[in-house]
């Protein structure tokens, strides 16, 4: 498939490209991998000021893998999602015990490593050590499913169709500058909601543009909702956790929300997921 999208593409990357940390040349593998996970179902803005605490306290995989996983989920803060700082330990210590201390290059070594997905060793190999992957978050599947398929908003799970299209537009060098300019162009310009496509580099050829962006005729899209759930019930009381540095009473939590029913399902949910421990006296602390 030849890829017309490719140079106005890099174009307006190369004019429009946000700085961000993980992106410089003296971005580690570590930091990248770091990034990634963080940047799952999270917006940039607050990944950043994480990220940035993150690689000042933990550097490398060994400055991690030396802490108890408490910390990692401590030092979490609200970025929400925090199983992704289990993991993200589970991987320190994964690298430090079989990969010598340094984060695998291989695509499918990568894929091995706690917690890491398809999208996430895909994009580690290719940002990271400048492999040649398709890389497909949100963003990216969102761009070439209007652009190449004329869809407003792409299937729920990556299909192979779409798997198919994203490799056979690989330029065969370059390609990471080119998977992360189309997730650039996905996040800036060619948004869920509000498109922008006066500002697109690819509008002329953009074949949802061109049938007058139909609407997305699949299944309804709902929008998660956070107040009231469990969700925010776990989140208030690991919040309680982290500020703590040490072991809570029981009654410290309880008063945290209201629903004791609810209280108690998050709360058990919480230590079955290894992001707390209850100890012998009934009181509750991170895992260590």
């Amino acid at each position: 498939m030849p890829n017309l999208l490719q140079g106005p593409i890099l174009d307006w990357y190369a004019e429009n490209a946000r700085d961000l940390p993980w992106r410089r040349p003296e971005a580690t593998p570590w930091g990248i991998l770091v990034s990634e996970i963080m940047l799952q179902q999270t917006p940039v803005a607050r990944v950043l000021p994480v990220w940035e605490e993150w690689m000042a306290r933990w550097p490398a995989p060994a400055d991690l893998a030396a802490e108890p996983p408490g910390e990692a989920v401590r030092h979490w803060g609200r970025l929400g999602y925090p199983r992704r700082a289990l993991n993200l330990h589970a991987c320190a210590r994964a690298i430090m015990a079989e990969h010598d201390g340094r984060v695998p290059a291989d695509h499918a070594t990568l894929r091995s490593l706690p917690g890491i997905g398809e999208y996430t060793s895909a994009a580690v190999a290719s940002f990271a050590f400048g492999g040649r992957h398709a890389v497909l978050d949100t963003n990216v599947r969102r761009v070439l499913g209007r652009a190449v398929r004329g869809e407003e908003y792409p299937p729920k799970a990556t299909t192979a169709v779409e798997r198919a299209t994203a490799e056979a537009l690989l330029p065969v060098a370059g390609a990471p500058v080119w998977g992360v300019a189309v997730m650039e162009l996905g996040a800036l310009v060619c948004t869920a909601r509000s498109p922008r496509c006066a500002d697109c580099p690819v509008a002329s050829q953009c074949r949802w543009r061109l049938a007058g962006r139909p609407p997305h005729d699949g299944p309804a899209r709902k929008g998660q909702t956070y107040a009231g759930t469990d969700r925010q019930c776990r989140g208030r009381l690991l919040a309680v956790l982290r500020e703590a540095h040490g072991a809570v009473p029981k009654d410290a939590l309880d008063v945290v929300w209201d629903d004791p029913v609810q209280r108690e399902r998050a709360l058990d949910g919480l230590v079955t997921d290894g992001l707390a421990e209850v100890l012998p006296d009934g009181t509750y602390r991170l895992p260590h």
